[in-house]
C-alpha cells in the first residue's frame, strides 16, 4: 500500500487517528480536468477544539522527549519525503495544477526543512547571564505549547511543512489546516509521513475546512502561536485575533515585488529571468515579479523578448512533461486575473502578449505602457501577468520600487555596485541581485516588511528557534536566599 492510499484517509480528518470529520466531506478536484480525485473530510470548530485539548495534553511529554529522540522523527520524515516522492508528486501535479517541476521542487525542499529542522533540537537552548547577585543566571527557550499552522493552496507542501517541522521539533504540538483545494498535497501528504515516521499520537492534528476552522484553530486557549501564510487582507484577522487573545502571530502574506532592470543588463537574460519570475507556477506565488522596472535604453527590447517568450510558452495539462503553465487553481481565481487585465487595458494599458484566457489556463501575459496607478501595477494579481513600466534613472527606479504597500522580494538586474546602492534602500524582506524575485532554500530566513508580513519569521536555525520557542529566565542558588522580611 502506498503512502497515499485513499483506503487510510478518504473523506476523514485527523484527530489522533483518521476519523470522519463532523462537517462532512467535500470532493478533491483537479483543476485542469475538474474531475474529482478523492473525497476530503472536512472538520467543524467543534473538532478543532478536541484536536486542540488532545495536542495539549500530547505535547508536555513529547517536549521532554530527548533531543536525539525529537530528531530522529524528523530524519525519518526527511526520508520518507524522498522515498515516496513519486506519488507525492501525483497529488501536487493533480489537485494543485503544478509541473513537474514544481512537483519536485516541493518534496526536495519538504525533505530539507525536515532535515534541516532535525538540528534544532540538539542546538544551544540558551545562554548563561551574568548577574550581580549570588548566583547562576540563564536564559533558556522553552517550547510554545500547542501552534497553529494555516497554509494557502500555491506551494501546498512547502508552506505547510516550513512550519510544521520545525515547530514539531523544538517541541511543541501543531494543529495544521491546509487549504481546502489541496488538502492532500498540504495535509494529508505530511500527516501520513510523520505517522510513519513514528510521530507519537496527538503531537499531529488535520484539520481541513473553511474559514469558520482557521477561526478555530486561532482561538483555541490552547494554542500559543499562529503560523499563517496567505493573502493580507485574511492576514490582518488572524493578526488582529492574535492581538486581542496575546497569542503570537507569524504572518507571511502578499506580495508585489518589483524586478528592476538597470541600463547594462543583458536583455536576454533578463527577459528569461523575467519570464521564470512572472510566470512559474502560472504566477501563483507570493514572490512573484509582479512588477518590472525597466531602463529606457532597454525597454523596448526588453519588452519584445519577454512577449515572445510568453507566447511559446507551453500551456495545458501539467501532468504533460512538456507543459510550462499550468492552470489556474479555480474559476473565481481566473476571473479575477482576467478582471484585473481588462481593468488595466480599459486605463491605458496596452496587451504585448496573452491577456485571454483558454478554460482554466490564463495566457501568459505581458502588459505595457502602465502608469503608476493603474491596478495591474498596483495590486497582488496571483496570476501569470508581466506588468512592465519604465525608468530613466536610479532616483526613479528607487521610487517607482518603494511606492507599494507591499515588501516581501525584490530582484535587482544589472551592475552589482549600482544594486548594491538600491538595496541598501528598498524595503523588502529579500532582496536577490542578478536573479528574479522567486527563491526559497529551507535554511535561510523568509519573511516580508509592510503588508507582505510582519518580518522574517520562519527559516534557518535561529529564526525558527526564535519563532517557535518562548525564552524563560531562571537562577539557581545552592541554598535559600536571605531576604529582609
Amino acid at each position: 500500500m502506498g503512502l497515499l492510499d485513499t483506503a487510510v484517509w478518504d473523506g476523514k480528518i485527523f484527530i489522533d487517528e483518521w476519523m470522519a470529520g463532523s462537517g462532512g466531506t467535500q470532493p478533491v478536484i483537479e483543476p485542469a480536468t475538474s474531475q474529482q480525485l478523492a473525497t476530503q473530510g472536512f472538520a467543524t470548530p467543534e473538532d478543532a477544539q478536541r484536536a486542540a485539548t488532545a495536542a495539549a495534553a500530547a505535547q508536555k511529554e513529547w517536549a521532554a522527549k530527548k533531543p536525539e529522540e525529537r530528531a530522529a522523527v524528523l530524519r525519518k520524515a526527511g526520508d520518507l519525503f524522498e522515498q515516496n516522492a513519486e506519488e507525492i508528486h501525483w497529488w501536487i501535479q493533480r489537485e494543485s495544477g503544478g509541473i513537474a517541476a514544481k512537483a519536485g521542487l516541493e518534496t526536495h525542499v519538504a525533505a530539507n526543512e525536515c532535515f534541516d529542522a532535525a538540528s534544532l533540537p540538539t542546538l544551544a537552548q540558551g545562554e548563561v547571564l551574568s548577574s550581580n547577585d549570588d548566583r547562576w543566571s540563564f536564559a533558556r527557550r522553552r517550547p510554545l505549547g500547542v501552534v497553529s499552522v494555516i497554509a494557502p493552496f500555491n506551494f501546498p507542501l512547502i508552506l505547510a511543512i516550513r512550519a510544521v517541522a520545525p515547530a514539531l521539533a523544538t517541541g511543541n504540538a501543531v494543529l495544521l489546516k491546509p487549504d481546502p483545494r489541496t488538502t492532500v498535497s498540504g495535509g494529508v501528504s505530511i500527516m501520513r509521513v510523520f505517522e510513519e515516521a513514528g510521530l507519537p499520537a496527538g503531537l499531529l492534528q488535520l484539520l481541513p475546512g473553511g474559514g469558520d476552522v482557521g477561526a478555530a484553530v486561532v482561538e483555541a486557549p490552547e494554542v500559543e502561536m499562529v503560523a499563517f501564510t496567505g493573502s493580507t487582507p485574511a492576514g490582518r484577522k488572524v493578526g488582529e485575533t492574535c492581538s486581542r487573545l496575546l497569542k503570537r502571530a507569524h504572518l507571511e502574506l502578499g506580495g508585489k515585488n518589483a524586478m528592476i532592470v538597470l541600463e547594462d543588463a543583458d536583455t536576454d537574460q533578463a527577459a528569461s529571468a523575467a519570464a521564470f519570475g512572472s510566470f512559474m507556477h502560472q504566477g501563483q506565488i507570493c514572490m512573484t515579479a509582479g512588477r518590472h522596472i525597466v531602463h529606457d535604453a532597454l525597454y523596448d527590447e526588453y519588452v519584445s523578448k519577454l512577449a515572445d517568450r510568453a507566447k511559446n510558452l507551453p500551456v495545458g495539462d501539467p501532468a504533460e512533461a512538456s507543459t510550462v503553465i499550468g492552470p489556474i487553481i479555480d474559476e473565481n481565481q481566473l476571473n479575477r486575473i482576467d478582471e484585473i487585465v481588462q481593468d488595466a487595458v480599459q486605463a491605458g494599458a496596452k496587451v504585448a502578449a496573452g491577456g485571454s484566457s483558454s478554460g482554466a489556463y490564463y495566457n501568459p501575459t505581458v502588459l505595457t505602457d502602465l502608469t503608476p496607478d493603474n491596478r495591474a501595477w498596483r495590486d497582488e494579481i496571483f496570476g501569470p501577468v508581466a506588468p512592465v513600466i519604465r525608468f530613466s534613472d536610479v532616483e526613479e527606479a528607487i521610487a517607482l520600487a518603494e511606492d507599494n504597500e507591499y515588501g516581501l522580494s525584490l530582484g535587482i538586474l544589472g551592475d552589482v555596485g549600482q544594486a548594491m546602492q538600491i538595496a541598501d534602500r528598498v524595503t523588502s524582506g529579500k532582496i536577490h541581485i542578478n536573479e528574479q524575485t522567486v527563491s526559497d532554500e529551507a535554511h535561510a530566513p523568509f519573511g516580508g516588511f509592510k503588508d507582505s508580513g510582519n518580518g522574517t519569521r520562519i527559516g534557518g536555525a535561529t529564526t525558527n528557534l526564535e519563532a517557535f520557542t518562548e525564552i524563560q529566565w531562571l537562577t539557581m542558588r545552592p541554598e535559600t536566599a536571605p531576604y529582609p522580611f
